[in-house]
């Protein structure tokens, strides 16, 4: 479902990042709330490509659909 998210304990504690670098999709996606373009983020960090960028952004919809119930 997200090929250029990987999970692996041993890099970056665990956070999600963009093809095992030590990239994180959380640190990508802080850019994008602040206003950088995708073009951007791959002119300033040049080992991600345009489309690690777009799969960030479906993860962080992904977990954001997640449900959550309001304490009462």
């Amino acid at each position: 479902m997200f090929d250029r998210i990987h999970i692996d304990p041993r890099v970056c504690e665990g956070k999600a990042t963009i093809r095992g670098m030590r990239i994180t999709v959380e640190f990508v996606l802080k850019l994008l709330g602040s206003g950088y373009t995708a073009q951007e983020i791959v002119e300033e960090y040049p080992l991600l490509e345009v489309e690690d960028i777009y799969e960030a952004a479906r993860y962080g919809a992904w977990l954001a659909s997640d449900r959550t119930i309001a304490a009462p």
